[in-house]
């Protein structure tokens, strides 16, 4: 059976206002899959056309950096609280929205075995006897370098480690270039060509908030103020759900 339509008439109506805008969006990756499916409805419900940007966490603020440069960039930013609370800090955005939030999987290509993950020192078994491992310069490699360091193996699996930018960890190891891959669960969820094996376990697990922010530079900021009311609305959650994040 088909899922019900996310918006009808009742639920759109109160967003029929205002001038039709131009709302360009600068995300990085780990809210995409659910973005994407959103928008759509949200340009139907009000007339606004939403121009996406999409960047990598390192290269947000590089692109931000300049009164200037941030005016012509976006609207909105989104990315993980820590970064935009970067952005917040630096007088770029003044208020925090969070979106969703998501935990750290881990992957291998379709077929191959799987790890045992049900536990921080299995994991740390798993992790020493692969052959290589991939993980991205986003939230979730910070956070893993910092897990292996406390786990005092970092030094015995430097050979091995992978950092990717641009690309899904899961692409990596899609295409036989690693043999465990790690990355946000909505990252690995959409790639094809590998196997989820499933979440960190919890004694080791960290979940990252994912939030937008309107520049302060915006030349639209009433439009963008829609789209992040429409993001958090109650028919956006079975979306961001089964896209593999948690409503925030």
């Amino acid at each position: 059976m088909p899922d019900p339509p996310l918006y009808t008439a009742a639920s759109t109506t109160h967003w029929q206002w205002g001038t039709m805008a131009e709302i360009r969006v600068m995300l990085t990756a780990a809210f995409k899959e659910a973005y994407l499916e959103l928008v759509p409805g949200f340009e139907r419900a009000t007339g606004h056309e939403v121009t996406s940007l999409w960047v990598s966490t390192v290269q947000v603020m590089s692109r931000l950096q300049s009164w200037d440069a941030a005016a012509d960039a976006a609207d909105i930013v989104i990315m993980s609280a820590a970064g935009l609370d970067a952005l917040m800090a630096a007088g770029l955005v003044a208020a925090r929205h969070n979106l969703a939030t998501s935990g750290i999987g881990v992957a291998v290509r379709a077929g191959a075995p799987r790890p045992d993950i049900t536990s921080g020192s299995a994991l740390q078994r798993a992790v020493l006897a692969a052959e290589s491992i991939v993980y991205s310069t986003g939230p979730s490699g910070v956070y893993l370098a910092a897990l292996f360091e406390r786990m005092g193996i970092a030094a015995a699996i430097a050979h091995k480690v992978k950092q990717v930018q641009g690309e899904p960890a899961g692409a990596v190891v899609a295409r036989g270039e690693a043999q465990i891959g790690f990355q946000q669960v909505c990252e690995l969820l959409p790639v094809p060509g590998i196997d989820f094996v499933g979440p960190l376990p919890d004694d080791v697990q960290e979940i990252t908030t994912f939030c937008a922010g309107i520049l302060t530079a915006s030349k639209v900021p009433q439009a963008a103020r829609e789209l992040l009311e429409f993001f958090t609305e109650p028919h956006a959650a079975p979306v961001i759900r089964r896209k593999g994040m948690e409503p925030a």
